[in-house]
């Protein structure tokens, strides 16, 4: 089991980091929200193929709902814990701005919305409370694990629910009749 879940669970979090990467210039964009959850669904498949693989190999053909979601959640852990350690990485190496430009987004887009100017510098406020708690590592984890965990919580549970395969019961022998 441990073998099929570092397997999957570390596809899943190179796949979704790598992505990640590769996706960065598109942070400034409005559909960066679309693309990053779209790619965190993708690499969330692989919970999926996870869970068949374990069935199909290790439990020959047969998986309760329960096995199948301790599998599923052990691989969407390592893969979010994956996520964490890139953005760690990004976040603090390369992109300490982060916090600032997304600040800048939010107040120019109230600014566009025709917002009131308190309702603008009550955001600008908000902003530097939330750049000060993203400083803390911790905190910072935590809250990038909140991003792909809950996805692949909910693929996890799908993914347990249509995998999940009883055992059949085996018909009744008829008893071996002696012959003369």
């Amino acid at each position: 089991m441990k073998k099929t879940i570092l397997k999957f669970g570390l596809v899943s979090g190179v796949l979704s980091s790598i992505m990640m990467i590769a996706t960065m210039s598109f942070q400034e964009k409005n559909h960066s929200y679309f693309l990053g959850y779209t790619i965190i669904v993708l690499s969330f498949f692989l919970v999926f193929l996870g869970i068949r693989s374990y069935r199909d190999n290790q439990g020959n053909g047969q998986i309760t709902f329960a096995k199948a979601f301790a599998v599923g959640i052990s691989i969407t852990l390592i893969s979010c814990l994956c996520y964490v350690v890139t953005w760690e990485i990004i976040y603090f190496n390369f992109m300490h701005d982060f916090m600032d430009k997304y600040g800048a987004h939010m107040v120019e887009k109230l600014r566009a919305s025709g917002a009131s100017a308190a309702a603008i510098q009550a955001q600008i406020q908000q902003t530097e409370q939330f750049k000060q708690m993203y400083e803390n590592p911790l905190i910072n984890s935590a809250m990038t694990f909140l991003e792909p965990f809950p996805v692949g919580l909910v693929i996890t549970l799908i993914s347990s629910g249509i995998l999940r395969k009883k055992a059949q019961p085996q018909p009744e022998q008829a008893p071996a009749t002696a012959s003369y």
